[in-house]
């Protein structure tokens, strides 16, 4: 049944007052009109700035115009007067909902009850859901949905046709690029795309598959407006991430997810993956390639943001953080250090009243039932720290152990961070550089390279080899002061995560 129907069906039913949680007013009274029409009935819309007047009545006309509606309650009152057949769109409400509003509380639960014997509906549309306890009997809630990919091709067409007149404008859509385009707007509002898209248009006159970034940066505002979540912006890719060959292979595969051909073909979207190595070996790059390789905005999600000082509140921010998520998805949502973030759930009611635990048990609720398109990159270096409710096959697809890189990818690694500081790889010594820097990790390497270069700096000399085999004895790897800790870590993920860089071995 999808929302018009289900509208449809409550209002021949005589539900007496429907609440639909939406922020697009328009798109939800065009719905509601058409409704009326079929079922020949006639729509009125309130505000508190114009009183009820005729549902699409210009706001410059004064005509039918009843200054007195504009209180809730004398708009009430008109309610009960109407003898036709009607519906009632009031908008924006929720305040008059709100504690301490006991007369327009009253008014509407009299009203609800009238209501049930006649062929009129009041419809609340409001983005925040107020209801006080006097109406909650009498109310029934509806989350208006988001504009489907459909909705938002037919826009899209749309727009072309009206700027296909303009000879300045390019069109360069074929059918991979509005693939990606669509893709990149679903999460949107119709006015939010019609607005990226009008900006793609004056801004560089053309409109391409290429544009998705400008999507991105309107998903950016709303993330902004959150203040749960922090947009990260990335340029990394793949081609920046040395070795782990297994884990590059896995997402690659999984690219294709969130195109309708996928769909089609019967494949769910991915849930996500849990990185669990060692400090230093890519993880959090990896976080980032991943958006850039599947062109969806990173989304960090930050513990430290959710814990609020009121009962209820921690709890209630991991709820809006994962809304948020939801309402610009597909996106990836990157949870670092989650072994930090939540330590401590198991003893959470001794030492901070159940706090951790209650924003634990959101959190790792929401990973099984989600139905959202929101891949979830979670990165933990302590696995001893980790709740084992997290590890359970059904919250996160595969987990993948990141080691310490082996003599091949520390080559891999210092060609790339040799490339990325203008030099050319051929001219250095690759082999002795990777057998100097056994047991090192790939973010030791890349600072290796940078006290190499501030040598050679130093003496006005041009970056060799030998000046970062000199950096490398310099150093003093993490693997060698936590060897117990990281032989631990290898021990526990031998049979039970998938190692990033080796594939698996499958016996005969």
């Amino acid at each position: 049944m999808n929302f018009q129907t289900e509208i449809e069906t409550l209002i021949r039913a005589r539900y007496p007052i429907l609440y639909i949680l939406s922020s697009e007013e328009l798109r939800v009274q065009q719905l509601i009109v058409d409704i009326a029409h079929k079922r020949q009935k006639r729509v009125f819309e309130w505000s508190c700035s114009t009183g009820i007047v005729p549902a699409g009545t210009s706001i410059q006309s004064q005509k039918l115009r009843h200054p007195a509606t504009k209180e809730p309650l004398a708009a009430l009152d008109e309610v009960i007067e109407q003898v036709e057949p009607a519906l009632f769109v009031f908008k924006d409400f929720h305040p008059f909902l709100a504690r301490g509003q006991h007369a327009v509380t009253r008014k509407l639960k009299e009203i609800a009850l009238h209501l049930k014997n006649s062929f009129k509906t009041i419809i609340l549309i409001s983005p925040v859901l107020e209801i006080p306890t006097e109406l909650e009997k009498e109310i029934t809630v509806l989350n208006h949905p988001l504009p489907s990919r459909e909705d938002l091709s037919a826009l899209l067409d749309t727009i072309i046709a009206e700027v296909s007149q303009f000879k300045q404008v390019r069109i360069d859509l074929d059918e991979p690029g509005r693939e990606r385009l669509l893709q990149a707007a679903l999460g949107l509002t119709l006015g939010e795309a019609e607005n990226v898209f009008a900006r793609i248009i004056v801004k560089q006159e053309r409109l391409s598959g290429e544009d998705v970034g400008e999507v991105f940066s309107e998903k950016q505002q709303i993330i902004r407006k959150s203040g749960l979540l922090e947009y990260c912006a990335t340029n990394e890719s793949f081609a920046n991430v040395g070795g782990l060959r297994v884990l590059k292979e896995w997402l690659t595969k999984r690219a294709v997810a969130f195109t309708s051909e996928a769909r089609a073909f019967g494949l769910p979207p991915p849930k996500g993956i849990l990185l669990l190595g060692v400090q230093g070996c890519g993880k959090s790059l990896c976080a980032k390639a991943v958006s850039n390789l599947w062109r969806l905005p990173l989304l960090r999600f930050d513990m430290g943001r959710m814990f609020g000082s009121l009962v209820g509140s921690s709890e209630e921010n991991v709820r809006r953080a994962i809304a948020v998520a939801e309402s610009v998805a597909p996106a990836i949502l990157w949870v670092d250090e989650i072994d930090k973030a939540f330590a401590g759930s198991q003893s959470s009611g001794v030492t901070d009243g159940g706090t951790t635990a209650r924003v634990f048990g959101t959190f790792v609720t929401w990973l099984s039932e989600k139905t959202a398109p929101v891949f979830v990159v979670a990165t933990a270096n302590n696995i001893s720290q980790l709740p084992p409710e997290l590890l359970r096959k059904g919250r996160l697809d595969e987990i993948f152990f990141v080691d310490l890189p082996s003599r091949d990818e520390r080559q891999e690694v210092f060609r790339i961070h040799l490339t990325k500081r203008g030099r050319q790889p051929v001219h250095f010594d690759l082999a002795a550089l990777a057998e100097a820097s056994a047991s090192f990790s790939g973010a030791e390497i890349e600072e290796a390279i940078n006290s190499a270069l501030y040598d050679a700096f130093d003496v006005r000399s041009e970056l060799t080899t030998q000046h970062v085999l000199h950096a490398l004895a310099q150093t003093v790897p993490l693997a060698r002061t936590m060897d117990e800790q990281i032989g631990c870590l290898r021990h526990w993920a031998e049979g039970r995560a998938r190692n990033a860089s080796v594939p698996r071995v499958v016996p005969a």
